[in-house]
């Protein structure tokens, strides 16, 4: 039984690096896991520690999270297998649905729909 609840746990997973995504890929893949499980787990390491703080923010400011849970540790990374351990800081925000996240999304689809249909006319 617990392994299950561990498997769903990593399914709502974002793990955030500093260079590879923009700002708002992860916002609207964060809105995605919301609508999908309910609740997002965001986590970064080092340098992309202040992203995930600013995704977590842009979605609790717009009103479609609430913060559940954050947690800071430092973790051990290792860049070589036989290499010494180096601390590396790390963050994990958990995220869960807004009461009004439903509206919101819909609203947002609303708007983006009429853009495309004033677009084309």
């Amino acid at each position: 039984m617990e392994k299950g609840i561990k498997e769903e746990t990593k399914r709502n997973r974002i793990q955030v690096s500093n260079s590879k995504k923009s700002l708002f890929f992860y916002v609207n893949l964060s809105k995605r896991y919301l609508e999908q499980y309910n609740e997002v787990e965001l986590s970064g390491l080092g340098m992309a520690i202040s992203t995930v703080v600013s995704i977590a923010e842009i979605l609790k400011n717009n009103g479609f999270a609430i913060e559940k849970k954050i947690r800071t540790l430092t973790v051990d990374m290792r860049d070589d297998p036989g290499a010494r351990p180096l601390p590396k800081a790390k963050i994990e925000v958990l995220l869960g649905k807004s009461s009004n996240f439903d509206e919101l999304m819909a609203a947002e689809e609303d708007l983006k729909e009429n853009g495309e249909s004033n677009e084309q006319n």
